[in-house]
C-alpha cells in the first residue's frame, strides 16, 4: 500500500463543468447531482458561482437548507477587484451570502495576466490576494486559493509567482491549489513544482488540472505522488475546450492504483458518471477508462478465449469494482449482477440465482435496445421492477388522450390543448386542460383527471424535461427519448419514455413519474 498522504476529492462539474460546450444544468439539476456526489464521498462539491448568474445563487439557497451526509459545498469567485476594499465588493459579499461553509477564490499567478488582464501593478495583486484570503478567513469560512495559470506564471516569472502564493498564505489561506489552466504542462514538471510548493509554505497542496494535452489525469496522479492532498476535476472530464481533469479516471486510479481509499464504495462509479450524462443530455463515452461501456468488452480471437478461461489475463482490474461490467460481443455476457446491486439499492433483494434476476434483465435489454436507458432515471427502472414482479399497482387505466396546437399567423396567437379520458377507481373521466405546450397540457389533464381521487398529487412538482434524438440519421422518423425529472417534498426522481412519436415517449415519462409519486404515498 502505498504511504502517500489521504487525498480530498473536490468536484467541480456544476461551475467549472458546465463552462464546457453544451454541458447546462438547471438550479433543480445541479441539487440532484450535488445529492449524488455527496452519496458517493465527495469531499467537496462547488456548487457555481454566485456573482455570474441568479441559477447559481437558487442552488446555494437549496443547498443550504439540505443536510450533507459527507461533503463540503463550496462558492467560488475570484479575488478582490482592483482598488477596492474587501468590505466594499459586491462580488465578495455574494460568497457569504452563500452562507457555504467553504469558499474557493481564483488569482492571478502570472504576471503576464497581472498587466495585461487586470491592468494593475504586481504588487496591487498580491494585496488584493492577501486581503481576500483574510476576509473569508475572518469571516469563518474556509479558504482555498486556487492559483490561476500557476505553471505558465512559474514558467514565466518564479519569484513573482511564488509571491502571490505567499500573499494567500499571509491571509490565512487553508489550501493552496496549483491549476494548470491552460492545460500544456507535463506531469514531471507538475511533481517537481508541486513538491517545491509544499515544502516551501507548509500549507496543504492540491491540483487543478485541464486536459488540453490529454495529460490532466496524468498530472493530478503526479501531483498527488509528489504531495498533494487535494484533487479537483470534474465528471466526465466536463470543462473548457477539450475539458478538465476526468474524475471518472482519478478516483480509480487513486484507490486501485495507488492504494489510497478516497470512496466507500467505488462500484457506484459508473452509475454515477452515467447519471450525470444523462443529467446532461450527453451521450456517455462509450470507451471512457473504468466506465465506458466498451471499458471491458471483448471481442473475438484469442482474448474472448482467454478471457473466459480467467478474466484478468485481459482486465487490469475486476469491473465489478467500478460497477461496471464484462461484455463479450460474440457471446454476451449476462449483467445479472448489475441488475441485482441497482435493484438493491432501491431496497429489492433477490437471493443469489433468483431467476427473476434474469427475468428483470432480459426486460432492460430489450428495452435498452429501443432506446431506454435508465441511468438517470431510476424511478422508471423500480416501476419496471414492480411489472416483473406482479407489484405494480397503475393507479388509472388510460383510455384515450389527445392534443391539438394552433397558431394564428396573422395575429401571432397560439394555444395547446390537450384531453385525457381515464378509468379512476371504476369511473371514466374525461378532463381538458390548456398549456404552454403539449406536455405541459397532458401534465394538466392528468392531474385534472386524477386530483379528485389522489389529491396529494398537488404536492408533485416537474422539475425538468429533457429531450435526446437517438438515431438521428432517420431524419424526422428517428426515435426520441424524453427524460422527466419530477420533486416533492421527500426528493426527487427520474422517470424515461421512448417512442417515434414525442408526445407518445413524454406521455411515457409522464405517467411513471406520476405513479412513482403515488406509489410512495
Amino acid at each position: 500500500m502505498s504511504t502517500t498522504p489521504p487525498v480530498a476529492l473536490y468536484d467541480t462539474t456544476l461551475r467549472d463543468g458546465t463552462q464546457g460546450l453544451g454541458v447546462s444544468f438547471s438550479a433543480a439539476d445541479k441539487l440532484r447531482i450535488a445529492e449524488r456526489l455527496d452519496d458517493f464521498g465527495m469531499d467537496y462539491i462547488e456548487g457555481g458561482y454566485p456573482f455570474s448568474n441568479e441559477k447559481d445563487v437558487e442552488f446555494f439557497r437549496l443547498a443550504a437548507a439540505r443536510n450533507w451526509k459527507h461533503a463540503k459545498i463550496a462558492a467560488f469567485g475570484r479575488s478582490l477587484a482592483v482598488g477596492s476594499r474587501a468590505e466594499d465588493d459586491p462580488q465578495l459579499r455574494a460568497l457569504l451570502d452563500t452562507r457555504a461553509p467553504v469558499v474557493t477564490v481564483f488569482g492571478k499567478s502570472w504576471d503576464l495576466h497581472v498587466t495585461e488582464v487586470l491592468r494593475t501593478t504586481l504588487e496591487e495583486n498580491c494585496r488584493l490576494i492577501r486581503e481576500t484570503a483574510a476576509y473569508f478567513k475572518q469571516a469563518g469560512r474556509e479558504f482555498i486559493y486556487d492559483a490561476e495559470h500557476f505553471f505558465d506564471g512559474y514558467k514565466a516569472n518564479p519569484d513573482y509567482c511564488l509571491a502571490t502564493l505567499a500573499a494567500a498564505v499571509e491571509g490565512g489561506s487553508d489550501m493552496l491549489v496549483l491549476c494548470d489552466t491552460n492545460g500544456g504542462t507535463l506531469p514531471q514538471e507538475v511533481a517537481d513544482l508541486t513538491r517545491l510548493v509544499a515544502a516551501k509554505f507548509g500549507v496543504p497542496v492540491g491540483i487543478h488540472p485541464h486536459d488540453d494535452s490529454g495529460l490532466g489525469v496524468a498530472n493530478a496522479l503526479a501531483a498527488v505522488q509528489a504531495g498533494a492532498v487535494q484533487v479537483q476535476g470534474t465528471m466526465n472530464g466536463y470543462g473548457e475546450r477539450t475539458g478538465n481533469a476526468n474524475m471518472t479516471t482519478i478516483i480509480p486510479c487513486l484507490q486501485l492504483k495507488l492504494g489510497l481509499p478516497v470512496v466507500p464504495d467505488l462500484t457506484k462509479l459508473s452509475a454515477l458518471s452515467h447519471f450525470v450524462d444523462e443529467m446532461a443530455n450527453t451521450v456517455p463515452n462509450p470507451r471512457a477508462p473504468f466506465v465506458g461501456i466498451t471499458a471491458f468488452a471483448h471481442k473475438g480471437g484469442g482474448h474472448v478465449n482467454a478471457v473466459q478461461k480467467l478474466a484478468r489475463t485481459y482486465e487490469h482490474i475486476e469491473p465489478a469494482s467500478v460497477g461496471n461490467h464484462q461484455v463479450i460481443v460474440v457471446s454476451e455476457v449476462a449483467g445479472g449482477s448489475n441488475i441485482q446491486m441497482k435493484a438493491e439499492s432501491l431496497g429489492y433483494t433477490f437471493p443469489k440465482g433468483d431467476p427473476r434476476i434474469r427475468q428483470i434483465l432480459e426486460r432492460v435489454k430489450t428495452l435498452e435496445s429501443e432506446g431506454f436507458e435508465f441511468e438517470a432515471a431510476d424511478a422508471s427502472f423500480e416501476l419496471l421492477i414492480r411489472r416483473e414482479l406482479g407489484t405494480y399497482t397503475p393507479f388509472f387505466d388510460l383510455q384515450e388522450y389527445h392534443c391539438s396546437y394552433r397558431r394564428d399567423g396573422r395575429h401571432g396567437w397560439e394555444s395547446c390543448i390537450a384531453t385525457v379520458k381515464l378509468v379512476v377507481n371504476g369511473d371514466t373521466l374525461y378532463t381538458v386542460s390548456e398549456g404552454d405546450g403539449p406536455v405541459n397540457a397532458l401534465d394538466g389533464a392528468l392531474r385534472k383527471a386524477l386530483a379528485g381521487a389522489y389529491p396529494g398529487l398537488a404536492e408533485m412538482t416537474l422539475t425538468d424535461y429533457k429531450v435526446r434524438i437517438i438515431d438521428s440519421q432517420a431524419g424526422t422518423g428517428a426515435k426520441t427519448r424524453v427524460l422527466i425529472e419530477s420533486s416533492d417534498d421527500r426528493g426527487s426522481w427520474g422517470t424515461v419514455g421512448v417512442s417515434h412519436n414525442i408526445i407518445d415517449a413524454s406521455w411515457q415519462a409522464l405517467v411513471d413519474s406520476v405513479v412513482f409519486f403515488l406509489s410512495r404515498r
